[in-house]
């Protein structure tokens, strides 16, 4: 029999979607991918040549559990001159993607029974994270009408004795929202710790990112490399975590993973030190392209209350359409060849809303909206 652990994993929706897509592009169809968050950029060259002469100078072994020393030390550099807070490199544990050492984070972190307070709608794997490991993935809704940042009372009346941590992630997926310095705060005083996914920094566009460090160190921070550096498929992550959690989050490692890829290590050290100018290039053009789809997703009746200013991601209210966003979605990419996410992949409270990608080309993205547009007049909703 299958473990009940495994049979209780829900599916990663978007990843349908896509599956469907490629089913269909297969059979000749072309495909418009606002589905799913992955850069299209090229990863910028001074990484992939930091790659290569990595092989060419032997970097083919195990690395340190924790990392390179010089990674490490990378990305605590990084964070003082990004948020002016100062970090010791042992705190700092490297991983194959931020999803291994999310899995491993929360493997230290909980109990059978603990609580993890997450916002709903919310990235849709990280109740899977933490009920595999036999936590339990408390639910705060979030609105729209608020730029679906934490009500800090909705999230006082869930803390428990159970409560082991508060998640924020701000840019978020799906919304592309921020949370604000001042509620970030406020969070990081209400008593759990908190766990921070920080894997949009960096890709903010009006306003400023906050760490949660900068508040409290009572706290963990996730971070990689995949989407401000366009290196989804290198795999390269890191945690950062209170002293008292480092051996346990190291042991796992060693355990289940042994190291990072080396040869990935020094290219993440080559994208901290030598892409800035390739980064704030990136950055203007998704700039570009999130002002582009907001203003086609609002002239076709889409729903955006208050614009997303970070990420990749617009998330759009669609119940004036229909009130099952699964069906939309399949619906939409069926008819009209457009791959766009499903709101109630992110949680309940996502229902009734489409998340669409921006990390596409500006063409593809008109290409994108305009075959929407015909969709939404065959079916008589313009």
């Amino acid at each position: 029999m299958v473990s009940k652990r495994t049979q209780d994993i829900t599916s990663f929706i978007v990843m349908d979607v896509l599956e469907r897509a490629h089913e269909l592009e297969r059979k000749g169809a072309h495909i418009v991918h606002l589905e799913v968050g992955e850069p299209d950029f090229d990863t910028p060259a001074c990484i992939k040549e930091a790659a290569s002469r990595a092989l060419e100078d032997g970097y083919t072994h195990y690395t340190h559990s924790l990392g390179m020393l010089e990674l490490r030390e990378a990305i605590c550099e990084y964070y003082f001159q990004t948020y002016r807070v100062s970090i010791d490199p042992d705190r700092v544990i490297i991983a194959s993607g931020t999803s291994p050492a999310m899995f491993a984070m929360f493997s230290a972190l909980l109990d059978p029974g603990d609580e993890v307070i997450i916002s709903d709608p919310h990235y849709a794997c990280y109740p899977n994270f933490i009920r595999f490991v036999e936590g339990v993935a408390v639910t705060v809704p979030v609105y729209e009408s608020d730029g679906f940042q934490y009500r800090l009372e909705a999230i006082k009346d869930r803390i428990t004795p159970k409560t082991k941590a508060i998640f924020i992630n701000s840019p978020s997926n799906p919304t592309g929202n921020l949370l604000s310095a001042e509620r970030i705060e406020v969070i990081a005083e209400l008593g759990p710790c908190v766990v921070s996914d920080e894997i949009y920094h960096g890709l903010v566009y009006e306003g400023k990112e906050h760490c949660i460090l900068e508040f409290t160190d009572k706290a963990f921070v996730l971070n990689g490399f995949s989407k401000l550096y366009a290196m989804t498929g290198w795999r390269l992550g890191y945690v950062i975590a209170p002293k008292a959690f480092v051996r346990p989050i190291q042991k796992i490692k060693q355990n289940f993973f042994i190291s990072a890829n080396a040869v990935v290590q020094k290219a993440g050290i080559a994208a901290l030190n030598h892409c800035k100018d390739e980064v704030v290039q990136m950055k203007q053009t998704y700039d570009k392209r999130r002002r582009f789809i907001i203003r086609r997703l609002k002239e076709l009746g889409f729903g955006i209350t208050v614009e997303p200013t970070g990420a990749f991601y617009v998330f759009a209210n669609a119940k004036h359409l229909c009130d099952d966003s699964y069906k939309l979605a399949f619906d939409i990419l069926e008819k009209a060849q457009v791959g766009v996410a499903p709101g109630i992949d992110f949680g309940k409270n996502g229902e009734g809303y489409l998340r669409f990608s921006y990390a596409n080309s500006i063409e593809n993205i008109a290409e994108g909206m305009d075959r929407i547009e015909n969709y939404l007049r065959s079916q008589g909703d313009l």
